[in-house]
């Protein structure tokens, strides 16, 4: 009995492509359901909500800020789980909580049980969904193609969160905001069991190299494993950091103070765009989430970043879309019309989108794939103290002065902060092997 299901857990397809391709396309689908309590979601939805219901406005920002809190919260034990047993249980265990999440969402009367049901379904899906997970996967899986595996991961959020708006919207039309999160909630809890037959933690354990490469002629020759659990360094191409090395770095932290400055000034404008451009550009609420949609759809722009980061350094292309960021941010002030709207949607949406993947790419490239789980997740409690900051000043500076000029005039200091650090955060290096630890900068 017990080799029976041992047999039947080690069953998986067969595929006439790296098997990384299969694995990387169905993180994205735990990335699209994760996507439904995203900040940029909730934010574009968040009419809809209100209109029903009457709730205060902060009543969605403080849900969408306290659950991206606790999901900082959880990265970093989720990195390290990571690590050690891959996506295969831990995905599963993310769409399943999400997706019971989600129906409660559809069920709820009052803004205390929103709250509630918001903060546990994001808590728990975005770093096994959308983050720590699915990019530690893509790193393990691929080291040739790292860039643009990690691009992919960057990509299916924002995409996913232009689908869902649209989607949201018209479930929204027809019947209610309540029927959107319903339906959202049972695909998600469908999503367990292709994701338990698929998942694996790394190429090494179903015998293959990262890349889909071929094992070398004296690996062949002798019969051994391209690199198990127990033989990892066949398959090495860069020296690989310890999470402990990594945080006694200087770089570490500065990056980490980049992904906090970025995702603060992001996720303010994000949260607070639809609100904005329909009560002070005019728009109508569909020609605003539009707006919203287009930008956080041209993300697939990350895929042509991660082809330059192989060129320029993910490091430089941080500071160049960051300071294109900062332009577009202060640019919002004089958009009052639906084509200016857009244009500023397309330019934000071509220059931005790519810096959550960029950052996770300038781990990769400055700490190797050994640890990576444990040293992304912990930077994640930077990008979720940023995250939840973002989302809840918009709406307070809107009670108190009835205006957004200051949220903007704020993210946009904070994308040019950003973009000063990570000029300065230089790759680390190793002597004798063992971390440099106070690198110059």
């Amino acid at each position: 009995m017990a080799s029976s299901l041992a047999a039947l857990l080690d069953w998986r397809p067969n595929t006439p492509f790296y098997y990384g391709w299969l694995v990387l396309g169905l993180s994205g689908a735990g990335a699209f359901v994760a996507t439904a309590v995203a900040g940029v979601v909730l934010g574009g939805v968040q009419s809809y909500i209100l209109e029903d219901t009457n709730w205060a406005r902060t009543s969605i920002g403080l849900a969408s800020s306290c659950g991206v809190w606790m999901s900082g919260f959880f990265a970093p034990f989720a990195g390290r789980l990571a690590d050690r047993y891959g996506p295969r249980w831990l995905m599963p265990v993310g769409v399943l909580v999400l997706g019971v999440s989600l129906v409660l969402l559809g069920e709820v009367h009052t803004a205390w049980q929103f709250f509630i049901a918001a903060v546990i379904g994001r808590a728990v899906s975005q770093p096994f969904l959308i983050g720590v997970v699915p990019r530690t996967m893509a790193v393990n899986f691929f080291n040739r193609r790292r860039n643009i595996a990690l691009a992919f991961t960057g990509i299916y959020r924002p995409i996913s969160g232009a689908l869902i708006i649209q989607a949201f919207s018209a479930i929204a039309l027809l019947w209610d905001w309540r029927t959107a999160f319903r339906l959202i909630g049972f695909f998600s809890l469908f999503l367990a069991i292709p994701m338990v037959i698929i998942m694996r933690r790394r190429p090494e354990d179903i015998g293959l190299l990262p890349d889909g490469a071929r094992p070398s002629p004296a690996t062949q020759a002798s019969g051994a494993a391209p690199a198990g659990r127990g033989g990892q360094a066949a398959s090495r191409s860069q020296t690989s950091w310890t999470s402990k090395e990594a945080m006694r770095s200087r770089a570490f932290w500065i990056v980490s103070m980049v992904a906090f400055f970025n995702v603060t000034g992001s996720s303010g404008l994000g949260f607070s765009l639809v609100p904005y451009l329909h009560e002070f550009a005019g728009l109508t609420i569909p020609q605003a989430a539009w707006v919203l949609s287009i930008s956080t759809f041209l993300a697939l722009s990350s895929l042509v970043w991660g082809q330059l980061a192989g060129k320029l350094t993910p490091r430089w292309c941080v500071v160049a879309a960051m300071a294109v960021s900062t332009v577009a941010t202060l640019a919002l002030l004089q958009v009052n019309s639906l084509p200016a709207a857009l244009a500023y949607g397309v330019f934000w949406g071509l220059f931005h989108s790519a810096l959550e993947v960029l950052m996770y790419m300038v781990l990769a490239d400055y700490f190797g794939r050994d640890s990576y789980g444990a040293i992304a997740g912990a930077m994640r409690p930077f990008e979720a103290g940023g995250l939840g900051l973002g989302q809840i000043v918009g709406p307070v500076v809107y009670d108190l002065t009835g205006s957004y000029t200051i949220l903007i005039l704020f993210s946009a200091a904070a994308q040019a902060s950003g973009m000063i650090l990570m000029a300065l955060a230089r790759k680390p290096e190793r002597r004798g092997g063992e971390a440099v630890v106070a690198e110059g900068v």
